[in-house]
């Protein structure tokens, strides 16, 4: 699409200031995590890239006249959206430099292919066909992609964990996410006349290596809450649709492995009492996955599920 004709359309317009937005926010988020201190630039320009992003899907939705997810730019501009959108909800939970300079690079890429990778015809709105007419299309679609979301963004702290931790092992000692410490019971003698003592509690910081591992669990488990709803809204969906729970669709399939890979890693987690890298390299192999499943399949045109481009005539 010639350059004048992005300039002039405030949707794709408004992802293009999303996107200047994040690129500006990667650099700082790096110069931040060298310094060693939190940025409040950083989490304005994320949550002003959010509000671009919120603009631009209200603004589809309001000219398409429906979810403005039926194409794979609405889908990735939403995906970007809802990454940004979890990224300042860990934020706000923990203010680390850590958490922009992993996050932002996902939606980044998400806007930048939305914006530049894609051919005019996959940008422009089109009419829904039949079987997306459905109210099911807000309550699966929209649910389905906000876990993709969290369970990126839940990878990719796990990812950092890997570059902190130096291999040490690691132990979750309370749920004090947002504090940044724990509290440590001490015992302290009273008195000079005998051995009767007391507990004093002392407020002692959490390394960073522990509160990732810690965030991520708990965005990932988020994100595989979500995922599950929205295989089971999918199939009821199917069923109405083409009279089927399940046809093995590729992106069926793929969706089905990637649940199938986060319950192994919170299976690890729960059951196997795994934290640190071990549960971090099955995080990362979600997110593979997650990339075959979202990615992969529909620029391979395969599938009921794809919007097509590559090999879809």
């Amino acid at each position: 699409m010639p350059v004048p004709a992005l300039l002039t359309d405030p949707v794709l317009g408004l992802g293009l200031a999303a996107f200047a937005l994040l690129l500006l926010v990667l650099p700082l988020a790096f110069w931040s995590l060298s310094g060693g201190r939190t940025s409040t630039a950083v989490r304005l320009l994320v949550a002003v890239a959010n509000l671009c992003l919120t603009a631009q899907l209200v603004l589809r939705w309001w000219d398409s006249g429906h979810f403005p997810i039926s194409n794979l730019y609405e889908s990735l501009c939403f995906l970007a959206w809802g990454c940004t959108l979890t990224q300042l909800l860990v934020e706000r939970s923990w203010p680390s430099p850590l958490v922009p300079a992993a996050a932002t690079p996902m939606a980044l890429g998400c806007v930048a292919f939305a914006s530049f990778a894609l051919p005019d015809t996959l940008q422009e709105a089109s009419p829904l066909v039949p079987a997306l007419r459905s109210s099911w299309l807000v309550m699966h679609v929209s649910v389905i992609m906000l876990s993709y979301a969290a369970l990126l963004v839940g990878s990719l702290l796990s990812m950092a964990v890997l570059f902190t931790d130096r291999g040490n092992a690691l132990e979750l000692r309370s749920s004090s996410i947002g504090s940044g410490g724990f509290r440590q019971a001490q015992l302290a003698s009273v008195g000079p006349d005998g051995p009767l003592a007391q507990v004093e509690l002392s407020s002692v910081a959490i390394p960073i290596a522990e509160q990732l591992d810690s965030l991520s669990y708990r965005t990932i488990t988020v994100g595989f809450l979500l995922l599950s709803v929205g295989l089971v809204s999918g199939a009821v969906w199917a069923n109405e649709a083409w009279g089927s729970w399940w046809s093995w669709d590729p992106k069926e399939t793929w969706a089905l492995i990637c649940w199938l890979v986060y319950a192994a890693y919170l299976h690890t987690r729960l059951i196997r009492g795994w934290q640190g890298r071990k549960p971090a390299f099955v995080a990362v192999a979600g997110l593979v996955v997650i990339a075959v499943c979202y990615i992969g399949v529909n620029l391979l045109g395969i599938g009921l599920h794809s919007y097509g481009w590559f090999f879809d005539s």
